[in-house]
């Protein structure tokens, strides 16, 4: 008879046999929550485009009945069924689809009542590059799909220190990331904060602000980056100030393509690609 083994991930307890997945399988996410999954999974629903994302890159999207309307990658996810969104998700879909797992976010507003009608619900996801590797270990175990997992890890692992190291060559430049117009902008200890320290940027907003604050317009001013991103130059046009500041005298101002948002924004599997996008527009004097 196999030992019992413990996981860490997420920070969260996962027990099971030492060895593949063995099933029963009990699982801690993000909210606390024991997930018992009596089965490998056979019908999945994930509601978070970097879930989507995940189990396409472990090899099991197949297993895929349905997925949020943001989940747009890979081009294969286009067959899988829209079930809503995070936030407006279609319980009577989800429910109908029959779904002995669905994925979710821990921001996500339907795990109580998929709990209550029966269903399976893991809700998690990543706030920092940690938490990227470890949520697709989750992922992995949960689907039966722990050796390719852990391969994807290992080879993300070896691609962002390719990419950070590349960086290190280099002088860090300042950075004004902007999320939206309001403008909201990232905290250096944010997913994109992280990622902008890793392609050689150091975001102008300090880390007591959190990590997604919205900014007096003043301080970006104040603060004189060298590079802006997420920006249009319109919008930067109109704004009181914003001409004398150094990236935009060195038209260094760069809006993201919306494949480049989403992939820069998701933390997920593609995190190097992510990666290589900020240190493109950060140092272009790099090779590629």
């Amino acid at each position: 008879m196999r030992s019992l083994r413990v996981l860490v991930v997420l920070g969260l307890v996962v027990t099971g046999l030492a060895g593949a997945t063995s099933y029963p399988l009990t699982v801690k996410d993000a909210l606390g929550r024991s997930v018992v999954l009596p089965h490998a999974p056979r019908r999945v629903i994930a509601l978070l485009p970097s879930h989507t994302e995940t189990v396409f890159a472990l090899g099991a999207g197949k297993l895929l009945v349905g997925r949020d309307a943001f989940s747009d990658y890979p081009p294969a996810v286009k067959d899988v069924p829209v079930m809503g969104d995070l936030y407006n998700p279609s319980l009577e879909q989800i429910l109908a689809a029959k779904p002995d797992l669905v994925l979710n976010s821990r921001y996500g507003n339907l795990t109580p009542a998929l709990e209550k009608a029966g269903v399976t619900v893991w809700a998690g996801g990543a706030d920092t590059l940690e938490g990227v590797y470890d949520t697709i270990s989750t992922i992995g175990v949960l689907l039966d799909r722990e050796a390719p997992a852990n391969r994807l890890v290992a080879a993300m692992r070896a691609q962002v220190r390719a990419l950070a190291l590349a960086a290190k060559a280099v002088k860090p430049v300042s950075v004004y990331y902007e999320i939206d117009p309001t403008p909201y902008s990232v905290g250096p200890n944010s997913y994109l904060g992280s990622l902008l320290n890793l392609a050689g940027g150091r975001t102008i907003i300090p880390a007591s602000l959190g990590d997604f604050p919205k900014v007096n317009p003043e301080l970006v001013v104040a603060a004189d980056p060298q590079v802006i991103i997420g920006a249009s130059r319109e919008n930067i046009a109109a704004r009181s100030g914003w001409s004398d500041i150094a990236a935009v005298k060195a038209g260094r101002v760069y809006s993201l393509t919306p494949q480049e948002d989403s992939l820069v924004s998701r933390a997920g599997p593609r995190l190097p690609q992510a990666l290589r996008v900020l240190l493109r527009l950060l140092h272009p004097e790099l090779p590629r």
